[in-house]
């Protein structure tokens, strides 16, 4: 799902209408996730009619008000208004949450040619590899809420983040495929210089004891002498 977006300019539906256009930011926010694509039309009346549902199954699922961890889910509003205008007025009726392509960004158009986009109101669901999990799940929407979600949460294999903390997953979202060559380097690495101090410490214990290796062999070659020189034990 990532690869849709890189290079690409998603925005915030918040106040300030902030922007995430670093690979990074697109990274942490859509990773591991569902996508659900919205395809609509503020001149529509069957889609001004179904963007209340959108805005309660979004919000019931994300909300913490609602839940008690916010569902891996990204809603990202596909216009396809004919004025900015138009696309403005539709976001009020959106969540705040929900992502969104700027009306000059062509990549719009493009997005509905991909997936093949007949009507509107569409809703492609798509699991985090870019594969359709639903090709229109509006209707699914409408009849079932959020208990769909469980359903697509088995079907799209999601890694369960319930056991990690935001910090925790992130991390481990930003590692790249060489970590196990790296993490092998540097144990190598390390018992190496494990064995250098091990060295080291003998050679001291050595020269503390007066003759280093020397005074150990005549050390033992006199131990020898002794055992060998008829003792009564």
């Amino acid at each position: 799902m990532v690869d849709l977006f890189v290079d690409r300019v998603l925005v915030k539906n918040n106040k300030d209408q902030d922007e995430l256009d670093t690979e990074r930011e697109i990274v942490t926010r859509l990773q591991n996730r569902i996508l659900m694509l919205f395809f609509a039309s503020a001149e529509s009346d069957t889609c001004q009619r179904f963007a209340p549902t959108l805005h309660d199954f979004f919000k019931q699922l994300t909300d913490e008000f609602y839940v008690e961890r916010s569902a891996q889910l990204v809603l990202l509003y596909v216009s396809l208004d004919q004025s900015e205008e138009q696309l403005e007025d539709f976001l009020k009726e959106l969540p705040k949450k929900s992502l969104f392509l700027a009306y000059e960004d062509p990549y719009r158009r493009e997005l509905e040619t991909m997936f093949e986009v007949r009507e509107v109101p569409t809703v492609v669901v798509l699991r985090p590899d870019c594969s359709i999990l639903i090709p229109n799940a509006v209707e699914e929407i409408t009849r079932l809420g959020p208990d769909c979600y469980r359903n697509w949460h088995e079907a799209a294999e999601l890694i369960d983040r319930n056991f990690l903390i935001k910090e925790d997953f992130e991390d481990k979202s930003m590692r790249s495929f060489s970590d196990p060559v790296r993490r092998l380097k540097y144990k190598v690495e390390d018992e190496k210089k494990k064995k250098k101090k091990e060295k080291k410490k003998r050679k001291q214990r050595r020269g503390w004891g007066g003759g280093g290796d020397k005074g150990e062999e005549a050390g033992a070659g006199g131990a020898d002498d002794r055992d060998g020189g008829g003792s009564m034990w």
